[in-house]
């Protein structure tokens, strides 16, 4: 049995106070825990370290991520983040690959192959994210747009514990638009995810991956895309900026 997963991306919001409220907030919003439901923070890089701050203090019932990270282990990389500094304040997810890292920064395939791997060698968990535009949807080729992405996104993955790597479905037409794809589209792609996962890493393994979806998700709907089979939780954008709204998405998790 997969635990639920819900995560909040906080993308570029929040100051390091606001950040340490928001986290504070959520902690008591969930203080009498989450059942078996993993829930997971990403605040921005520069609010890390307070918020892992606050999960030790309040011995809040969440995990932290970062939003980022590269694939070297250090050197002259202007503004970007090893895994190992990750490491070090406490971060046990990473977000990788989300559309607007490979719309507006031009992220490839490649990249977050390898972001993955060097993750998984420090330990983290990889939050792997992939998804259509509306052009694809449009034509009605998105299942195999996605399922491109996978095969690319996990080459060469080495996966012994299928709960270590985690699969984020975003249709990119519907992050931030107000548009949201039904709960019969994110089981059509993520189904066609696990079956994809199947035959690259064997069943054993795709069953016990986890895949969120993400894309307008919020408190009114979310209880719907949960009730079907290859949807294991959220990755949670705007609903995750307050503390009553993520929290009761996660109750509706639980």
């Amino acid at each position: 049995m997969r635990n639920r997963v819900m995560a909040g991306n906080w993308k570029m919001n929040k100051t390091y106070s606001e950040a340490v409220e928001l986290a504070t907030g959520l902690a008591a919003e969930l203080k009498d825990g989450t059942g078996s439901v993993d829930v997971i923070v990403a605040p921005p890089a520069v609010d890390l370290k307070g918020v892992a701050e606050v999960i030790e203090q309040e011995k809040a019932p969440f995990a932290l991520s970062a939003q980022n990270v590269y694939f070297e282990e250090s050197g002259a990389y202007t503004g970007e983040t090893a895994p190992s500094m990750l490491e070090s304040v406490g971060a046990t997810y990473c977000i990788i690959g989300h559309s607007e890292r490979r719309g507006y920064f031009g992220e490839t395939d490649e990249d977050i192959n390898k972001k993955a791997k060097k993750l998984m060698e420090h330990g983290i968990i990889p939050i792997s994210c992939c998804g259509e535009p509306l052009e694809v949807r449009e034509a009605g080729t998105h299942v195999e747009f996605v399922t491109d992405q996978i095969k690319k996104d996990t080459e060469g993955l080495q996966i012994t514990d299928p709960s270590k790597y985690i699969i984020a479905y975003e249709p990119i037409w519907a992050i931030g638009t107000g548009k949201t794809a039904t709960a019969d589209d994110a089981q059509e792609v993520c189904g066609a995810i696990r079956k994809t996962l199947a035959e690259i890493f064997g069943q054993e393994t795709a069953d016990g991956i986890r895949i969120l979806y993400g894309g307008s998700a919020k408190p009114t709907n979310v209880a719907g895309f949960l009730e079907k089979d290859d949807v294991d939780g959220a990755l949670v954008g705007g609903a995750s900026l307050k503390a009553d709204s993520f929290a009761a998405m996660v109750k509706a998790a639980m």
